[in-house]
C-alpha cells in the first residue's frame, strides 16, 4: 500500500512544505482507505465530516498511484478549485507529473459558429445585447480556454450565453465549419490525454446517458471514478436518465432556423414563416399553463381545453417546420441539423402527451417567468446506475460530509443500486462542544399553524440582537423567506441581503465583506457555502427540510414505494430531509476558529419520535432550550451552556 504517512502524517511531506498545514487523524485514516480501494479495487462509501479536509485525503492517493482518474463535483465551482488550486498544490508538493485536465458540460465553452450567426443576426437586438455580444466577441479572440466562466463581470444567467454556446441539440459536430478551433474539441482532447480529469456530476451522468444511447463516449474510460458530494449524485442522475423538452430548446429551434436560413442563402422567407408559428405555440402554452411558476403532475393539467390547444398546434408546428426544412435538405450542415432538432422535439413532445402513467416514470412540468419544461423522469435508478458500475469495473469512491443517515448509509446505496460497498465514516475534528451553541427554542407553535412564520421572525429578531447580525436565515420554501424578509425589514439596522435580489455569488460577496450583515436565502444557500470567519456567526433554520408534498416526482415515488409495500416516509422523505439538515446546519463551523450558534425553530425535533434521527445525526453541539444561553455565548462563549451539554427536554416545546 501506498506510504500515506509519509505524505499526510505528524510529520509527512505537506507539514513539512504546505503552509498551514495541520495532521488531521481521520484526513489520514480517509487517505489510506482511498489507497486501498485504489489497490484493491471496488466501491468504497465514506463519510467525512466538515474540516477533515477530504479533498486532499482522496487527491494524494490518487495522485500517487499514476493511474487515469476521473473526479466528479458536485458544482463547477469546485471543479475550477480543484483544478486551479488543490490539484495544482498537490501535485507540486508530491512531485508528481500527473497530468490534469477539467472538462466541462458544452454549454460552458464559446462556440465560434454560433457567435458568428449571433454576431450577424442583428434582428430583435437590444443595446445591453448587442453591448454584451460585442464583450463576449472581443473576448473570444484573446482566450485559449472558451471557458465562459473566464468572463466573470457577466453573470450566468445573461441572454448572451445560449446564443454562443451550444448544446447537444444545436451543435453540428465534426460537420461544424469552426471544428478546428472548437474549445469543446480541444478540452476533450485533453481530458483523453491527461491522468487526472475533473468533471461534474451533470458531466458523470451526461456520459452514461451517451454511451446508454450509443453515441460513444464524452469522457475517457478511468481506472478510479471519486465523486466528491455523492449525495447530489442521485438526483442529478435521475434528471438525466429521463427525458424532456424545454421551451428554450424549441426557441432556440425557431431562432436557429431563421439564421442558418440567412447563413445558407436560401428561401429565408419561406422557412421563417413556419419558425414563427413555433415560437408562438411555445409562447401560448405557457400562458396555458397558468401565470404562476409551478411544479406539478402533467396529469393535473393534460385534459385543460388551453392545454390540449396549445399543445396540439405546438406539434402541428414542429411538423410543418421539419416538413419545409426537410424539403430544403442538402443546402446547409446547419439547416440538416435545424431538421434533425425538429423531428426529435416533435416525436419527444408526441411520446410525452400519449405516454400511459405508470410504467415507472412520472411526466410532469415545471414552469419559469417566460418558459416551461416538461419532463418524464424514471421514478427508480438503482438498476440503471447498476448496470453502469458494472461497466466501469475499476475503484470507485463516494464521499461527501453527508451520506449517512443515522450513521447508516443504506438510503444512499439504494437509490444507486450499490449492493455490495465498503464503508466508513470519520468525524469532523471541530470541537463543536466548545466552538458551537444548538438552540432549540421554547414557545413557538407547531409548523403547520399560521403563526408560525411570524414566531420564527420574531425570534430571529432576538437572536440577531445578541449576535449583531452576522447571520444566514435558511428556510424551507420561498413564502416563508418572503416574509420574514417584509418583517426583518423594519427590525434590524444590519444589511439585510435577501435571496432573488441579486446573483448568488454577489450576495455572498456583499455578505463577506458587510461582516456584520443577515443573508435570507432557500435550497441553494443550504449547501456548497463556504463562509469563514465571524462574519457567519449563526445558522437560523425554519423548518425541518422535508420535501413539499405537492411536489410531482415526490408524490409518484411515494405512490410507488406504498404499492410495493414500503414505507415512504421512514424509507425516503425522512432520510432525505435528514441530508439536507446535515447541509444546512453544516454551513455553521467552517473552520478551527469559528464560533456560532445553530438555531433549529422546529419544535417536531423533540415532539415526535423520529426527531432523535435528525438530532444523533447532527455534530455533537452543546444543546440549550434558553435564548439566554445564547446571549451569554456572544458575550462570552465560554461561559454559554456551561456543564457540557444543556437541558434537551423532551417535553413540548
Amino acid at each position: 500500500m501506498l506510504p500515506i504517512a509519509d505524505y499526510l502524517g505528524p510529520g509527512g511531506l505537506l507539514a513539512r512544505r504546505v503552509e498551514g498545514f495541520a495532521h488531521r487523524p481521520a484526513q489520514h485514516a480517509m487517505a489510506r482507505a482511498v489507497a486501498e480501494a485504489l489497490e484493491e479495487g471496488g466501491i468504497l462509501i465514506c463519510e467525512a465530516g466538515t474540516g477533515t479536509g477530504k479533498t486532499f485525503a482522496y487527491l494524494v492517493p490518487a495522485l500517487l498511484s499514476g493511474r487515469k482518474v476521473v473526479v466528479s463535483t458536485g458544482t463547477r465551482n469546485l471543479q475550477d478549485q480543484l483544478y486551479q488550486r488543490d490539484v495544482p498544490r498537490v501535485r507540486d508538493v508530491l512531485g508528481t507529473p500527473s497530468a490534469v485536465a477539467v472538462l466541462k458540460g458544452r454549454a460552458n465553452y464559446l462556440c465560434q459558429h454560433r457567435l458568428e450567426g449571433a454576431w450577424m443576426d442583428g434582428r430583435h437586438r437590444s443595446r445591453e445585447l448587442a453591448d454584451l455580444l460585442s464583450r463576449v466577441r472581443g473576448w473570444a479572440a484573446r482566450t485559449e480556454r472558451g471557458d465562459i466562466a473566464e468572463l466573470v463581470d457577466i453573470p450566468e444567467d445573461a441572454p448572451v450565453w445560449p446564443l454562443v454556446t451550444s448544446t447537444a441539440d444545436n451543435c453540428l459536430g465534426q460537420e461544424c465549419p469552426s471544428h478546428d478551433r472548437c474549445h469543446l474539441v480541444e478540452a476533450r482532447r485533453q481530458a483523453q490525454a491527461a491522468d487526472v480529469v475533473i468533471v461534474n456530476h451533470h458531466l458523470l451522468c451526461a456520459d452514461f446517458a451517451l454511451r446508454d444511447d450509443g453515441f460513444g463516449e464524452l469522457l475517457p474510460t478511468a481506472d478510479c471514478y471519486i465523486v466528491d458530494e455523492a449525495h447530489q449524485l442521485p438526483d442529478t442522475a435521475s434528471d438525466f436518465f429521463g427525458r424532456s423538452v424545454t421551451a428554450r430548446q424549441l426557441l432556440d429551434l425557431a431562432r436557429d432556423v431563421e439564421v442558418e436560413a440567412r447563413r445558407e442563402a436560401c428561401d429565408p422567407t419561406n422557412l421563417a414563416a413556419a419558425a414563427d408559428p413555433v415560437g408562438r405555440a411555445v409562447r401560448d402554452l405557457r400562458l396555458a399553463f397558468g401565470v404562476e411558476a409551478r411544479r406539478s403532475a402533467w396529469a393535473e393539467v393534460a385534459a385543460a381545453p388551453a392545454v390540449v390547444a396549445a399543445s396540439s398546434r405546438l406539434s402541428e408546428a414542429l411538423a410543418e417546420l421539419a416538413a419545409r426544412l426537410d424539403a430544403a435538405g442538402g443546402r446547409g450542415k446547419g439547416l440538416d441539423n435545424c431538421l434533425a432538432r425538429a423531428q426529435t422535439l416533435g416525436r419527444e413532445l408526441t411520446v410525452f402527451r400519449a405516454a400511459e402513467e405508470g410504467a415507472g416514470e412520472i411526466r410532469w412540468l415545471e414552469t419559469f417567468q417566460t418558459g416551461f419544461r416538461l419532463n418524464r423522469t424514471p421514478l427508480d435508478i438503482s438498476e440503471t446506475f447498476r448496470t453502469q458500475l458494472s461497466r466501469r469495473r475499476g475503484t470507485w469512491v463516494f464521499t461527501s460530509a453527508t451520506l449517512a443517515v443515522g450513521g447508516d448509509y443504506g438510503h444512499f446505496r439504494q437509490r444507486l443500486g450499490i449492493d455490495e460497498a465498503r464503508t466508513e465514516r470519520w468525524d469532523s475534528p471541530f470541537d463543536y462542544a466548545t466552538q458551537a451553541l444548538w438552540l432549540l427554542p421554547t414557545g413557538l407553535p407547531d409548523p403547520s399553524e399560521p403563526g408560525f412564520n411570524r414566531a420564527v421572525a420574531e425570534l430571529s429578531v432576538r437572536v440577531l440582537q445578541a449576535s449583531r447580525g452576522r447571520a444566514f436565515l435558511l428556510y424551507t420554501s420561498h413564502r416563508a423567506l418572503n416574509e420574514a424578509a417584509a418583517f426583518l425589514a423594519a427590525q434590524l439596522p444590519y444589511p439585510l441581503l435577501v435571496q432573488g435580489t441579486a446573483p448568488k455569488a454577489e450576495l455572498l460577496d456583499r455578505f463577506r465583506e458587510a461582516g456584520n450583515a443577515v443573508l435570507l436565502g432557500t435550497a441553494s444557500f443550504w449547501e456548497g457555502v463556504d463562509v469563514r470567519g465571524e462574519a457567519l456567526s449563526v445558522v437560523i433554520i425554519d423548518k425541518l427540510p422535508f420535501a413539499s408534498p405537492g411536489d410531482p416526482v415526490l408524490q409518484a415515488r411515494i405512490d410507488a414505494l406504498r404499492a410495493s409495500g414500503g414505507n415512504p416516509f421512514f424509507e425516503y422523505q425522512l432520510p432525505q430531509a435528514v441530508i439536507a439538515l446535515k447541509q444546512g446546519a453544516g454551513r455553521l463551523i467552517r473552520d478551527v476558529t469559528d464560533r456560532g450558534v445553530l438555531v433549529v425553530c422546529d419544535r417536531r425535533l423533540l415532539s415526535k419520535s423520529y426527531g432523535r434521527v435528525f438530532v444523533d445525526s447532527l455534530p455533537p453541539f452543546r444543546r440549550t432550550r434558553e435564548l439566554d444561553d445564547v446571549v451569554r455565548f456572544f458575550a462570552d462563549p465560554a461561559a454559554a451552556g456551561q456543564g457540557g451539554q444543556a437541558t434537551t427536554r423532551t417535553a413540548s416545546a
